[in-house]
């Protein structure tokens, strides 16, 4: 807020004051939802094709496609939430490296360009390049999808976001996001061997997830009295109570059972059951966890 100008030397001063409700609303949700699945897609594609190249290797078109899906809607979802979005070309004209944004911005750009490279290979059939693009785009992947537990780290005052857990968590929402959606994009082009792969990364993913959550949930409030007043809105009768378990079954509890239930009865249909929810689920679970530290009174 501006405080008052300085005619003689044009300068303004500003107060620094903390800004009152919900900063970060459900548009930075779908931002995180796509993120995950976008890099995820990514990550996956890598290891089907080196464990599973038969199996997997009519994906590499549709799979290069749907990232680039996934991260232009992570992409369109960043610009909206922007305050002065028709001023996002001041990052990449007059970058600051010490904000995450702006290198969040360059690294997003840069692995959204060689997505479209990618999908001009699998078009072309180039498979020995794509592979080799792939490599470097799966790194890549990496950082873009670690960037936003940077940025949610720097905000003040808010110990839910430690950087450790949340850094993880992303890396385990986009295996777990992309192990799912590549079980639904495959569908009968995987061999068995192929979907037990997959299954066991969205199973393994939900329960590391999962614990890591439920770790915060329970000694979190033992380490700041923070995150024990943030914690009171999923517990008990808090508002986010129900939203924060529905997530929790949905995309955690249920696929790690489905997954098994697949495994020992051989089903496909369970699997996808599996994938469907974890999809759905994420992004309740990354809505609950963007809100409830916001609701906490800066003062």
């Amino acid at each position: 807020m501006v405080h008052e100008t300085l005619a003689a030397t044009n300068a303004v001063v500003t107060l620094d004051v903390a800004l009152p409700g919900i900063v970060w609303p459900w548009l930075v949700t779908v931002n995180m939802w796509a993120k995950s699945i976008g890099t995820g897609i990514i990550f996956v594609l890598f290891m089907l094709l080196r464990m599973h190249p038969e199996s997997a290797k009519s994906l590499r078109l549709p799979s290069a496609v749907a990232a680039f899906v996934f991260i232009n809607i992570f992409l369109l979802f960043t610009l909206a939430d922007l305050h002065q979005p028709f001023r996002m070309w001041h990052i990449f004209v007059y970058p600051h490296w010490n904000s995450a944004i702006a290198v969040g911005s360059f690294m997003a750009s840069a692995f959204l360009g060689l997505l479209i490279l990618l999908a001009f290979l699998a078009f072309k059939k180039n498979n020995e390049l794509f592979d080799k693009v792939l490599l470097w785009t799966a790194i890549l992947a990496i950082p873009v999808t670690l960037y936003t537990a940077a940025l949610m780290s720097q905000a003040t005052a808010r110990e839910l976001w430690q950087m450790p857990a949340e850094s993880a968590q992303m890396i385990l929402a986009a295996l777990l996001s992309g192990s799912a959606f590549m079980l639904l994009l495959g569908g009968n082009k995987l061999s068995d061997e192929a979907k037990n792969t997959l299954g066991v990364v969205l199973g393994l993913s939900a329960l590391m997830a999962f614990i890591i959550y439920m770790s915060e949930y329970i000694f979190g409030p033992m380490k700041a009295e923070e995150i024990a007043a943030t914690i009171d809105y999923i517990k008990g009768d808090g508002p986010y109570t129900v939203m924060f378990w529905l997530g929790q079954w949905m995309t955690y509890i249920l696929p790690m059972l489905f997954v098994v239930l697949s495994r020992v009865g051989k089903s496909d249909a369970i699997l996808k059951l599996a994938a469907i929810l974890a999809l759905v689920g994420l992004a309740i679970v990354k809505h609950v966890w963007l809100m409830i530290p916001q609701l906490l009174p800066m003062s």
